[in-house]
């Protein structure tokens, strides 16, 4: 194995994710997973840890990329910073305690729910679904315990919670743009939890590669992260001149061939 080409991959991965999540704001984690699982694969390494693996792995590389996007989401005041100190201690009590479930998940059960939780998203960004208004946020307990939930399932597929966290504070009113500029401020909670977290339950666990930091593949970390943070910027530039809602669509298409091309690698 030439480990030079295999960062070349990784570096290729970078700027597709770091471009989609830009161009189309979603997050990186539903590419990166189905591909840092295939790429795993591919180097031999153990198939009881790839998908731990690249889920741990993508934690890592979101925080880097909430950081920035939330920066530029409070530049504009686009972030309700009271929705975030309320959610964010479910948050992280919900997606730290789900990477123990995750660590003591089989490869094949955390493939099925990433791909069945991916089908969905696809599903969602195929029909163009968004939650009328009808209800008001509950309290700060309410919102904690929404916060749990949000965090569980983000830990498990890797996302930073957007796909979840919009279309609930839609749902209860909350105008579009503060949606999203409060759901980037949640990624980073999401994205820290869930990094610590893999970190503690891949600690010490056999057959992980050479720079393995728990289940956090520090190659793969350091040049996905590091190139899509150059090339967010270019995909959010374009956003205004290429038909986003027909791309949405194409995405939705490969984001389901990527979570198959994920099963047939680890049930094949």
């Amino acid at each position: 194995m030439h480990v030079d080409l295999w960062w070349l991959t990784y570096l290729a991965l970078g700027a597709f994710v770091g471009f989609f999540a830009g161009l189309l704001g979603v997050g990186g984690g539903g590419i990166m997973v189905p591909m840092l699982t295939t790429l795993f694969l591919a180097q031999g390494f153990p198939l009881e840890n790839v998908v731990h693996m690249a889920l741990g792995t993508s934690m890592a590389a979101i925080v880097l990329t909430s950081v920035a996007s939330l920066r530029a989401h409070h530049a504009h005041g686009a972030v309700r910073w009271d929705i975030v100190r309320a959610i964010t201690p479910g948050i992280l009590i919900g997606t730290f305690g789900a990477t123990f479930v995750a660590s003591r998940a089989s490869t094949e059960g955390l493939a099925i729910f990433f791909a069945c939780f991916m089908g969905y998203v696809s599903l969602q960004m195929l029909a163009n679904i968004k939650p009328k208004p009808s209800r008001e946020l509950p309290g700060a307990l309410g919102l904690s315990a929404v916060g749990v939930g949000i965090g569980g399932v983000s830990a498990l597929v890797a996302i930073g919670g957007g796909s979840l966290s919009v279309p609930f504070m839609t749902w209860c009113n909350v105008r579009m743009q503060h949606a999203i500029g409060t759901s980037a401020a949640i990624g980073l909670p999401i994205a820290l939890a869930g990094t610590l977290g893999y970190l503690v339950n891949g600690w010490g666990a056999e057959g992980l590669p050479p720079l393995t930091l728990g289940y956090v593949y520090v190659p793969a970390l350091v040049l996905v992260a590091g190139v899509s943070m150059w090339t967010a910027p270019l995909g959010a530039r374009l956003a205004h001149r290429l038909p986003v809602a027909t791309l949405k669509k194409i995405f939705a298409g490969v984001l389901m061939a990527l979570c198959m091309k994920m099963l047939y690698g680890v049930f094949g």
